[in-house]
């Protein structure tokens, strides 16, 4: 039971992340990374599917050794580029513009929190 939970809300994650990739403000890595945690506490198959994926493996591998400077800044710039373009192109309401600027502000600080390594 417990392994059919984790396998289900591991694949809510990994759909919830792919529609991260192209809807901007919904975050993907959180949740491949959670899709990955999932997978590993239900499913070795799974797992080791999400691991080999062409376009998801290598990030969430890389992400697992800690991320380099130069993807904490690509990251943090692209982050802010989809909030500006969200707040002026299609947002309307100031409370929600602040509302994001403030997850921003967060997402920011966490990140410059985060572990990182040296480039390879």
């Amino acid at each position: 039971m417990k392994k059919t939970v984790f396998i289900l809300l591991g694949s809510l994650s990994l759909l919830i992340g792919m529609i991260g990739i192209v809807v901007p403000g919904l975050p993907t890595t959180p949740f491949l990374l959670l899709a990955a945690y999932l997978y590993s506490r239900s499913s070795k198959k799974l797992q080791q599917k999400l691991l080999d994926h062409k376009l998801f493996g290598g990030y969430i591998r890389d992400f697992s050794k800690g991320m380099s400077v130069r993807a904490k800044i690509r990251a943090v710039s692209m982050m802010w580029v989809m909030i500006f373009i969200s707040s002026f192109v299609f947002l309307k309401s100031w409370t929600i513009r602040i509302v994001l600027f403030a997850v921003g502000i967060i997402g920011t600080y966490v990140m410059s929190k985060l572990p990182g390594r040296k480039e390879e």
